[in-house]
């Protein structure tokens, strides 16, 4: 008698769920919430819950309320994310859109729409933002390729530092010479008091980006290698490039017509994420855009309650916060400044 072994067929291995990350989305929600009763209107979580609600009240949920809260948390994943993206292709931990010349060059375009096209749909600004945002960021990875290749890693940054500040003197001077300052002044500064239904939408491009950049993110991490072996590998590694740098250009231009600027923040989230979990793209993409989004939201928060009824420019409070931050990440000597 012949017995036969019958194997029992494998079922495919089930990731667990990652409870901190979900721990993080929930505290998130729930400052999304606050953010929703924050502010100078009277406008309570009790009025919602009872129904009481006045017709001018639902008109500022939904007119005022729920927009900022959405682009905050829109705009808080895309720099981040950006930072994240441009960190990995430039291989250096000290650059973000803000220090390279990106938000500069999409201030250049900003200007250039206000004084050729003064009356153009808030669309028609982002293109053309876009377009000098992405000729700023190619200018910067042209200049950095030129660098010896002994270079300190303190380089990179210096020479982003360098090309924002000709490109930020520039834009200056022309807008000074045009009698534009004031209105460049209001574009270029980081605040959320002027989001509105209507005006923000352009924002939802920004998950565009955050959903290209995660189907991309292996060949974004090849990219990351060198030229050399991402060419050894079979990559396209100049498209991989231009693509990554197109979406970092989108997502600060986009951000900046909108919004203003807001810095620090593509800088050190992406660099606390990194000390914490590592390099792996993909698996910090989530956790990536969930800081993001929240340390813009707490700034935000912040903004409209230092000095309640008035606000202070978001851009001010992140800069402080972030400036904060990564000073002593460089201090304590727990930034590693090389992937």
């Amino acid at each position: 008698m012949t017995l036969t072994a019958t194997r029992t067929p494998r079922r495919p291995a089930v990731r667990p769920l990652n409870w901190g990350w979900v721990g993080g989305l929930a505290a998130l929600v729930a400052m999304a919430a606050v953010s929703l009763f924050v502010g100078v209107a009277d406008l309570s979580p009790w009025d919602l819950v009872s129904g009481e609600m006045t017709d001018q009240q639902w008109l500022n949920l939904y007119a005022s309320r729920i927009p900022r809260t959405v682009a905050v948390l829109l705009a808080g994943a895309a720099l981040a994310l950006s930072g994240l993206l441009m960190q990995l292709l430039v291989r250096n931990r000290f650059v973000e859109p803000s220090t390279v010349g990106t938000s500069e060059s999409a201030g250049v375009g900003i200007l250039i729409a206000v004084m050729a096209f003064p009356s153009a749909p808030l669309w028609l600004k982002m293109v053309i933002a876009v377009i000098t945002a992405l000729a700023g960021t190619a200018l910067f990875v042209r200049l950095i390729r030129s660098l010896p290749p002994r270079a300190p890693i303190v380089a990179v940054p210096l020479v982003g530092i360098m090309l924002a500040g000709v490109i930020s003197a520039g834009t200056t001077f022309v807008a000074y010479h045009f009698d534009l300052l004031q209105s460049l002044g209001i574009w270029m500064q980081g605040d959320f008091s002027g989001v509105l239904r209507g005006r923000y939408e352009l924002l939802w491009l920004l998950a565009a980006v955050g959903v290209i950049l995660w189907v991309f993110a292996d060949r974004f991490t090849v990219a990351s290698l060198g030229e050399e072996q991402a060419t050894s590998l079979g990559l396209s590694y100049r498209a991989t490039l231009n693509l990554g740098l197109a979406l970092v250009a989108v997502a600060s231009a986009v951000t900046l017509v909108v919004v203003g600027s807001i810095g620090f923040v593509g800088l050190i989230i992406p660099n606390l994420i990194a000390m914490w979990r590592g390099d792996n793209l993909r698996r910090n993409i989530a956790w990536t855009a969930l800081a993001g989004a929240g340390f813009v939201l707490v700034c935000d928060l912040l903004a409209r309650t230092v000095n309640f009824p008035y606000e202070i420019p978001v851009g001010t409070i992140s800069g402080a916060l972030g400036g904060t931050t990564f000073l002593a990440l460089l201090l304590t000597g727990k930034l590693r400044t090389a992937r």
